[in-house]
């Protein structure tokens, strides 16, 4: 029963929706009546101001990150299900984060979860690189979407990097499934994005979106 509640546990928490919170708290209004009318960080920033879509993007990183490091201590150090137990928990948070129960599965696009996940289950080294390419890529552009399209692409080559020759052997199949899966529903829930950085209409950070 341990690793189901786990993992529930951990979907749950994914599933909080503080981007919704934080927007009721701070200023009484449904972010998803504003601006792109996405629940994360970045849109309540826009429509909030910087200092409630940082502590939106706090709370988002943590509700991945914690799911996967406090289920840690439950599990014997010699179990060879452990590290499998743990990324599961990690990918049922993001999925909470991008489906939540609560909203009727309409969520955001879990990169600042998926952060979270990674820094307490990847390598670390690939995480490093992985937020490099970000930072690199929105200091060249300042739009959010392509910077995070970039880092989760990047994430799966320095995963697979440092798994190979054998990503999917006994100890690592979970975490290189992971390493595919993960980045691939990123840039899925990134399509609509795509489509406006194609057509050249995608906001640079700091440019409020026209309201609808």
């Amino acid at each position: 029963m341990t690793p189901l509640l786990i993992l529930v546990g951990a979907y749950l928490a994914g599933s909080l929706p503080f981007g919704l919170i934080v927007a009721r708290v701070a200023k009484g209004i449904d972010i998803r009546e504003h601006g792109s009318k996405n629940i994360g960080a970045t849109n309540v920033t826009r429509v909030l101001g910087a200092k409630w879509g940082a502590l939106c993007f706090v709370l988002d990183v943590l509700k991945g990150a914690l799911p996967v490091a406090l289920p840690k201590w439950l599990f014997a150090l010699d179990d060879p299900n452990r590290g499998h137990w743990l990324v599961a928990a990690g990918l049922l948070a993001i999925l909470g984060h991008m489906f939540p129960i609560w909203l009727g599965f309409h969520g955001g696009k879990g990169v600042a979860t998926a952060l979270g996940v990674v820094v307490v289950l990847a390598n670390p080294i690939s995480t490093v690189i992985t937020f490099g390419a970000f930072v690199v890529c929105f200091a060249a552009t300042k739009i959010v979407s392509i910077s995070s399209i970039t880092a989760a692409v990047t994430f799966v080559v320095a995963q697979m990097y440092f798994l190979w020759p054998q990503p999917f052997r006994a100890e690592t199949w979970s975490i290189a499934s992971f390493s595919l899966a993960v980045p691939t529903l990123i840039i899925v829930k990134h399509r609509s994005n795509i489509v406006r950085l194609l057509r050249g209409e995608e906001l640079r950070f700091g440019r409020k979106p026209p309201q609808l």
